[in-house]
């Protein structure tokens, strides 16, 4: 994917314009138009969001998620969502795109979107979004570019300076500092008894919780600091400013009226008109300003910030001159200061890092460790200090880092104690760990570091979200942290409330067992869960780790199963949200396994071609199946380059069928059995999908192929058998095995003779038995 910014490999297309607009999920759609792609995003919050939208739409076997501290990496991913730093750039896919373009501006983290702006490429096609500030530059670096104007889908309107207490529901209250966001929320529950918060310093558990709350209605009102401004889907109505400056890392100041209006912009959501304005503690917005908001119109970007990306590693002197490097482009302005960069300086001064990084390998290592981010953002010479150690053991010994020194550094973390200022702080510092624990190469056991990385990550978060819960949301807080006990099997069987139903037991529960968790403990750990946590019977009847918790329901057809929890009234709204997403997800993985892994919805984009695009969607009506009769026409007139495709997508062409292979297999032809009863509401027949021959009759009138089967006279055999028999006979020799098959199956002679028939099999000569008859007896 690394092209040059004159390279015409692929399209690309910029599609700018303010917020609302539409652009990330138009950009969504046309990524699963495709059959791989990768979007980079400019926050691991807002990844996550994506990746959740993603999922929802083809399932979790087919999306993976990259950011810093966190990877969720399916065996064969078709989609990649990434942070921007994150995205494994060296990995061909057919569309990539990248969000918040307009951030190649910004003085710290522009330089990685900058590079993506001019390297970043997918093989089809590559597509660009953010502010049309960025017009002039994008089609100045990339002159090819299509550009595209996305206009608002809403109005935003100003409605002047309000008071917190007359603040209309469904209204974000913006300040650029914890503190103040925690006195704004706590004068908003006094006056509104509750209100959800918002903190780019969260982690994303905790600021899930938190949206899914404030999303399920639970509380009207949210305080944030400008996190929400990066793409961040809230139903919102009005935004409320209650700063109009802020520290930038280096100075404090006023924040420009494109700031203003990527915050602003988040009110009013799809169709819906939005408003903003002021805090009454705050003067009005110039009307200039206003104007400006509410016309969406800027000045446009006039330089993008650069580092150098070709880097001299021979030496820390070499590299610190290459990443010093000035660029040869007047639209480029040199990264002014960096924590990595900074870090760089300030250890290659060290004489200990001197006498160790003399060689390539080592300084390329050196400027790994440099990389590691300073999530706590406090003292930076504590942050050197841990660098420099890191380094240190690093380039000595195994080149791994010490178990009991990474044991010293994460156990203090391990404590979810303390107010909610205690429990951000450790959040910041295990994210560091957690981050480091994903550099496999540095440490012994990495799994099992990540995986106590990520725990207690988890549970910091899940604490945090109590401590909020308790403080700023009065009326809610004794159901939103009530407590639930895991319970033994037994236990559960003996009760009748509803959560022993669901497997779940509400406080403390003689013979139960297993430690306690909160509900949004409980729901993270669905969410998080892998495939493999959860069981689907042929019902369609949903556990997770042994325990009920939802079911599938019809839909609109077999590719589209919905989700009803088993017990939805013991459930908060935000928590039945974020169940009821992750279930969704699931249940796609269970289409995609009855079709065989195939992947229709990328094969039934705009740019396909008509009769791939009608073979397709016959496909996937099919579940991976049709008759040759259905597709001969549209499989005849494709291309050898579109047939290829397909076959290298599992698609046979059979003597019966044209079919995805592995649609065919016993677990596909299972998941088949199971969407198709539940989508006409009966039982599967008996002894299907098990059995390879089963009487019609069991069908009751019911289309068989539907079940995977296929009839032949009073006997339906299943597909993946007919498929065998027809194969078998293709080839001259191949008549007798045919003949060995059905003898297997014991098929009377009548049903063989209707297979053979069918399938072509006359031709080939299969010697059929014959019931011999008797001559008369002669007269005497």
């Amino acid at each position: 994917m690394n092209f040059s910014p004159s390279s015409r490999s692929s399209v690309v297309v910029a599609e700018l314009g303010p917020t609302n607009t539409g652009k990330t999920h138009r950009a969504i759609e046309r990524m699963l138009e495709h059959e791989t792609g990768m979007m980079g995003l400019p926050l691991r919050l807002l990844a996550r969001e994506v990746y959740d939208r993603v999922t929802a739409r083809v399932g979790e076997g087919r999306v993976a998620l990259m950011t810093g501290e966190e990877k969720r990496l399916p065996p064969r991913p078709d989609y990649w969502i990434c942070t921007v730093e994150a995205m494994p750039t060296d990995r061909p896919v057919d569309f990539l795109a990248v969000d918040e373009i307009q951030l190649a501006a910004h003085r710290e983290r522009g330089h990685v979107f900058t590079d993506r702006l001019l390297h970043a490429r997918g093989r089809r096609e590559t597509w660009f979004l953010g502010a049309d500030t960025m017009r002039p530059m994008v089609q100045a670096l990339i002159p090819h570019v299509s550009l595209k104007r996305a206009t608002r889908l809403s109005q935003l309107r100003h409605s002047g300076s309000r008071s917190l207490k007359s603040l209309p529901p469904r209204s974000a209250v913006v300040a650029f500092s914890a503190d103040r966001v925690y006195e704004l929320a706590e004068a908003l529950r006094r006056l509104r008894g509750g209100v959800a918060v918002v903190l780019g310093a969260l982690s994303p558990r905790t600021r899930n919780a938190q949206v899914a709350m404030y999303q399920a209605g639970e509380v009207q009102y949210l305080v944030a600091t400008d996190a929400i401004g990066m793409g961040l889907n809230l139903d919102l109505n009005h935004v409320a400013f209650a700063a109009l400056s802020k520290f930038d890392g280096a100075e404090q100041r006023e924040l420009f009226p494109d700031e203003l209006a990527q915050i602003a912009g988040r009110a009013g959501r799809h169709l819906n008109d939005g408003s903003f304005g002021t805090l009454n503690t705050l003067p009005e917005l110039h009307p200039r300003v206003v104007s400006a908001i509410e016309s969406h119109r800027f000045p446009s970007v006039r330089s993008l910030i650069w580092r150098n990306a070709t880097l001299d590693f021979s030496s820390p002197e070499s590299l610190l001159d290459s990443l010093s490097r000035a660029p040869n482009h007047s639209a480029f302005v040199r990264v002014e200061r960096a924590d990595d960069f900074d870090a760089l300086k300030e250890l290659s001064h060290v004489p200990a890092i001197r006498e160790v990084a003399t060689d390539r390998a080592t300084v390329e290592l050196l400027w790994q460790v440099c990389q590691i981010p300073d999530f706590r953002k406090g003292l930076f010479g504590q942050h050197v200090a841990l660098l420099r150690e890191t380094f240190l053991q690093l380039s000595a010994g195994d080149g791994k880092l010490e178990h009991d020194w990474l044991a010293r550094q994460v156990s203090p973390l391990d404590d979810v104690s303390g107010d909610i200022h205690t429990l951000m702080d450790r959040l910041a510092a295990i994210r560091i760990w957690t981050y480091i624990s994903h550099r496999s190469s540095w440490i012994h056991d990495a799994e099992q570091w990540q995986e106590r990385t990520r725990h207690i990550e988890d549970a910091l978060g899940d604490a945090l979200h109590e401590r909020l819960v308790e403080r700023f949301v009065q009326r809610a807080a004794r159901r939103s942290a009530r407590r639930f006990v895991r319970a033994t099997p037994q236990a559960a069987a003996g009760s009748d409330s509803p959560f022993a139903r669901l497997g779940l037991l509400l406080g403390e529960v003689p013979g139960a067992t297993g430690a306690a968790v909160t509900e949004e403990q409980f729901v993270q750990q669905v969410v998080d869960a892998t495939h493999e946590a959860f069981q689907v019977d042929a019902l369609g009847n949903i556990s997770f780790e042994g325990q009920p918790l939802a079911r599938l329901v019809r839909g609109k057809d077999r590719r589209s199963p919905q989700i009803a929890l088993t017990e939805p009234e013991v459930w908060t709204g935000g928590a039945r949200r974020r169940l009821e997403r992750r279930l969704v997800a699931l249940a796609r993985d269970l289409v995609t396994e009855a079709m065989g892994g195939f992947p229709a919805e990328a094969l039934t984009g705009g740019d396909r071609s008509a009769a791939m695009r009608g073979l397709a969607y016959r496909l996937a009506e099919g579940l991976g199946v049709i008759t040759q009769g259905e597709a001969r026409e549209q499989w005849r007139i494709l291309d050898d380059e579109a047939r290829e495709r397909l076959r290298a997508l599992g698609v046979r062409e059979g003597q019966r069928f044209l079919y995805v292979a592995e649609a065919l297999a016993p677990p596909a032809l299972e998941r088949r059995c199971m969407l198709t009863a539940l989508f006409l509401q009966v039982p599967s027949p008996k002894g299907v999908p098990r059995e390879p021959a089963v009487d019609v009759a069991g069908f009751g009138g019911r289309d068989a192929r539907a079940f995977g089967y296929e009839v032949f006279g009073t006997v339906a055999l299943r597909l993946d058998v007919v498929e065998r028999l027809g194969e078998a006979l293709r080839h001259p020799q191949g008549a007798r095995q045919a003949h060995t098959i059905m003898q297997e199956l014991r098929l009377e002679n009548g049903v063989r003779a209707r297979v053979l028939r069918e399938l072509g099999g006359r031709a080939a000569g299969v010697p059929l038995k014959r019931r011999r008859r008797r001559r008369p007896a002669r007269s005497a």
